[in-house]
Parts: C-alpha cells; structure tokens; sequence
C-alpha cells in the first residue's frame, strides 16, 4: 500500500491561496473597474519582487492590502505602495493614486509634480503673472535632486496654481517622519517629494470629500509607523476586523502628536500671513483639530499656538 506524502505550500502558493479565499472582500472593497484577480495578481507580482514581505506579519499585509482596495488604488508602487516597518506592513498612497484619484472628480482638471534636478533648467517667476519654466536635461546626467514643484490646472480654466519647494524644505518634512530613515522616503525619495510638493499645494485646492480623506489618510499614515497584529493560516479576513491594526499607531508613540509636530512644522513654512490662515482653514486641519476638543485639548491648542505665533511675526513684518 502507498503512501502520498503531501509536500507543504511554498510561502509564495500559501500567499496565493489567502489572497483567492480573500475575493469576497476585494470585490466589495475595490471600485468596480478595478477586478480582485488583476488586484491580486499586483499583489503577488509585489511581494516576489519584495520577498521580505512573505515573512511579514500577515495580518498588517492584508489590512494594508484592504485600505489600498478600499481608496481604489493599486499597490504597484506608482499609485500606492506596501511598504516594511519591521515585520508590519503599511500601505501608503503615493503621487500617481492621489492624482488618480483627483483626476475623476472635484474642479481640478489635472495635477502634476515634478523633481527638479541641478542641471535642469528651471526659472520660477513670481508677481501678478507669476510662472514656471522648467526645461529637464535629457539625455544625460542630470545630477542631484535640488527640489520640485506642483502645478493644478482647473476645470473652469482659471490660472493654473502652483508651489515650489527646495530640497532643504522637503528634507524638513521628512525630518518630522518616523519613516524617514526606512520605507518609501528610501526607496522612492522622488515619490515623496513630488507627493509633499503636492499636499502643500493642495491647501489652497478645492476638492471632494474622498480625495481630501485620502490626504488626510496620508498624513496620519506618512509620519507615524504603520499598522500592528499577527496572522497564522487564517485566510478569510473581514475589513472589521483590520480597524484597529491599520491606523497605523504604534502602542509606545500617539499618532495624534506627530501630527500635531507635522502642522506646526507645516506653519513654520508658510512665508505669508496669509498661507498661515489658508493652513489653518483647510477642511482637513480644520476636521483634525475639531478631533481633538474633547480629549486632546493640548495639542489642539499647540497647533494653534503655534499658528497665533507665525501670524504674530509677519504682523510684525509687515508694521
């Protein structure tokens, strides 16, 4: 009489076999023209490119992978990344998914951002028409990142805003980051900063709900680590279940502070009064603070503190 000996899965065909039985909740998560089988094929197509990933916790992955479905992205690292802190995975929208994401609503037509490097020809005009002219080297060598830049355009045909910043001002919004010695600000720095360019743009934006809830998702998610838990062979995941592991707070540090840290920050680069009263008005500050009136009364007012401050010194300025 034989015996079939059954060899255990490989990590990979495991990974495939919870993703498949996950189907059910990629379908209800995904927006329609987005199908679970091309979801999952860029899932496994990420984690053999990214093998550390099959020893990560498997619950912060599939949360991860939840989130990205839900905000109707894809995590192939133009629209939205997984990204390692630890055995913790985090997904984090990048610079394509958010102007993915703006392209199919609000009033703004399109949205670009760009790196600007030393040997690009780049002018910035400001004044009553104000521009840009950015020409980049190509072919060749075009040196060190020196900053970028994001320009909208609008449905109504309105001039075209836009806003630059330097290295040393994208390397200042990194600073405030936990994440800014590992994960995306490593592996794509160009990524990060077209996508920082952009959030300081887009305070002076108007735009839907899903889209400002996307930003705001990424401000949370961007400065702190990312989401907790563990996972063994469970293959069927309810979203519910995630809410928790995917806030992307670390139990030793509040993510609320380091948002908190990362307003002041932005305030502290604003160079008009009027840029400090724009952050402040924006619907995202604005739903953040109103967040913490009951219990964290402290940071709230820092923040605010911290804006009274900044528009204090440029009243002094201009007497």
């Amino acid at each position: 009489m034989s015996v079939t000996t059954i060899k255990p899965q490989t990590p990979i065909a495991q990974m495939r076999t919870q993703l498949m039985a996950m189907t059910p909740e990629f379908k209800n998560a995904l927006p329609s023209h987005i199908t679970p089988e091309k979801f999952q094929r860029v899932i496994l197509t990420v984690v053999q490119q990214q093998p550390d990933l099959l020893n990560a916790d498997r619950r912060s992955l599939f949360a991860s992978c939840l989130k990205c479905a839900a905000d109707g992205l894809i995590p192939d690292g133009r629209e939205a990344a997984l990204v390692l802190f630890g055995r913790q995975v985090t997904y984090i929208p990048m610079f394509g998914g958010i102007q993915k994401r703006i392209r199919n609503s609000g009033e703004v037509a399109s949205v670009q951002a760009h790196v600007i490097y030393e040997k690009d020809h780049f002018i910035i005009r400001r004044g009553l028409n104000e521009t840009i002219e950015h020409t980049p080297l190509f072919p060749g060598d075009r040196g060190q990142a020196i900053g970028a830049y994001a320009i909208a355009k609008f449905k109504n045909g309105s001039d075209p805003v836009f806003e630059v910043m330097d290295r040393e001002e994208i390397e200042k919004v990194r600073s405030v980051s936990r994440a800014a010695k590992n994960g995306p600000w490593v592996q794509w720095w160009d990524q990060q900063a077209r996508k920082t360019v952009f959030k300081r743009l887009a305070k002076w934006l108007p735009m839907d709900a899903d889209v400002d809830e996307l930003i705001r998702r990424d401000d949370e998610i961007g400065a702190p680590t990312e989401p907790s838990g563990a996972m063994d062979d469970a293959p069927v995941i309810e979203a519910d279940a995630f809410e928790t592991a995917s806030t992307g707070t670390d139990p030793t540090e509040d993510p609320d502070e380091a948002q908190a840290q990362d307003f002041i920050t932005q305030i502290g680069t604003c160079q008009t009064r009027e840029e400090v009263e724009a952050f402040t008005a924006n619907a995202a500050v604005k739903r953040r603070l109103a967040a913490w009136t009951k219990e964290k009364l402290a940071l709230q007012q820092k923040v605010l503190d911290a804006a009274a401050a900044a528009v204090g010194k440029f009243g002094d300025e201009v007497g």
